[in-house]
């Protein structure tokens, strides 16, 4: 249901074409004319209408399960066979043709295999220029170089990692360095350079890392959790670049080594000690490197362009920024806890076996069941801690619970003052007081 929500909101909020929503959301083109078909015939539209839950939703769009579709042809692995007949001359399209009848029986036709292959044959290797709207797309990627940070007292050295952003109509470019490339580096660096450029684009455009991709794959990739959350607050899309097409990602990757040439490189006889230093001295290059002239247009500057063309195109910046929240899934136990940062956290009792999602905030850790929210935690900072809200237990778990030692010798009191001794002698001797209850 996230998918379909994010295919709403592109629609009607963004006003994206169908082939940029289905590269946003990860899937394919006739599923995006399917999910606004259906909406359009629901009457659904975004926003949502307040305290609907994906069941809802489903219900609304999909009612019953659909029929199944009857199954296409078989469609001809055309890159095995076009590698066959690179490297083994003799192999003909006759043959590779009658292997694959074979195979499949109901398979096409000699012509029709032909035909199909000839027009695969002919799209290889076919480079599309890219040409890029005013404050339409932002290329993010990190750089291959790294740049040590000395510690003042002798001690280990430290490589920083450099993040790189470059909007795609006028190429300028910010780039900063962090600690590391995990997800809060990520996303400060994200939001540092929307304030950089003092406003949003519609579509940011990241390489497959795991800080921006959960699942790489070539035609279902799955987003970070977080990271869409970060999209959804600032109101733009992502679209991944695909695994190993660089070209989808043309822009950063030159930027990447623009900025590896006039920054890096004029760096590497400094020493530094700390981030803030390197960042400071990475900005002051930063300036001369958006307003260096360009080599075939002398007349201009990336500085230049982005005031003329990216600058008014961008949307504004919200109010806050981005809450630095992390997602991540988990599944209930028998115990009707869920594990997170080596800490346990409990949630009803009726989810136990249910997959949950898990929202970490520097205070509190939220759980929710299929878009509802369904516990709510202080943070714990320690190890092996269990946070328990006692009305997720079971009724009969509560009163088990309610029977603590003192309770218990109060109990025996009501008999007689001999019987009290007794049960106090029993739960001493044991290594914990419960082990003496069935005694």
């Amino acid at each position: 249901m996230r998918k379909i929500k994010e295919v709403l909101r592109l629609k009607y909020e963004l006003k994206l074409g169908q082939r940029q929503i289905a590269r946003s959301c990860s899937v394919g083109l006739a599923t995006v004319n399917d999910y606004l078909a259906r909406a359009e015939r629901a009457g659904v539209g975004w926003p949502l209408p307040e305290r609907w839950e994906e069941s809802e939703l489903e219900a609304a769009l999909f009612g019953s399960e659909p029929a199944a579709r009857e199954p296409d042809k078989a469609v001809p692995d055309f890159a095995a066979i076009h590698q066959q007949r690179q490297t083994q001359r003799f192999v003909t399209l006759q043959l590779l043709w009658e292997e694959y009848r074979g195979v499949n029986p109901d398979g096409y036709r000699y012509s029709r295999f032909c035909e199909l292959y000839q027009r695969w044959r002919r799209k290889q290797d076919v480079v599309l220029r890219q040409e890029y709207k005013a404050g339409e797309k932002l290329f993010v990627d990190w750089a291959g170089l790294t740049i040590p940070i000395y510690s003042p007292t002798g001690g280990a050295t430290e490589q920083a990692h450099l993040f790189v952003a470059v909007l795609g109509a006028s190429s300028y470019t910010y780039a900063e360095a962090t600690r590391d490339e995990q997800m809060l580096n990520w996303l400060t660096a994200h939001m540092r350079a929307f304030e950089f450029f003092g406003g949003l684009p519609k579509l940011i455009v990241p390489d497959n890392a795991k800080t921006g991709v959960s699942r790489a794959y070539r035609y279902d990739p799955d987003l970070n959790p977080t990271y869409q959350q970060m999209a959804m607050h600032y109101g733009m899309g992502v679209v991944p670049a695909r695994p190993y097409k660089p070209r989808d990602k043309a822009k950063v990757e030159s930027g990447v080594l623009v900025v590896e040439r006039w920054i890096v490189a004029a760096l590497r006889n400094r020493r530094f000690f700390s981030i803030e230093e390197l960042n400071q001295a990475i900005g002051e290059l930063l300036v001369k490197l958006n307003q260096r002239p360009f080599r075939k247009r002398p007349e201009s500057s990336r500085a230049s362009l982005f005031e003329t063309l990216d600058k008014p195109a961008l949307a504004p910046l919200p109010g806050e920024r981005f809450d630095l929240s992390e997602w991540a899934k988990a599944r209930v136990n028998i115990d009707y806890h869920v594990v997170f940062d080596d800490n346990y956290y409990s949630v009803p009792y009726n989810l136990v076996h249910e997959l949950v999602e898990i929202r970490s905030l520097p205070t509190t850790v939220e759980i929710f069941h299929k878009g509802r929210r369904v516990a709510s935690h202080l943070r714990s900072r320690s190890s092996g801690h269990m946070v328990t809200n006692t009305e997720h237990r079971p009724r009969s778990h509560r009163e088990h619970l309610e029977w603590t030692p003192s309770r218990m010798v109060n109990w025996a009191r009501t008999i007689g003052p001999n019987t009290a001794r007794l049960f106090e002698r029993i739960m001493d001797d044991k290594p914990h007081p419960e082990m003496g209850y069935r005694a």
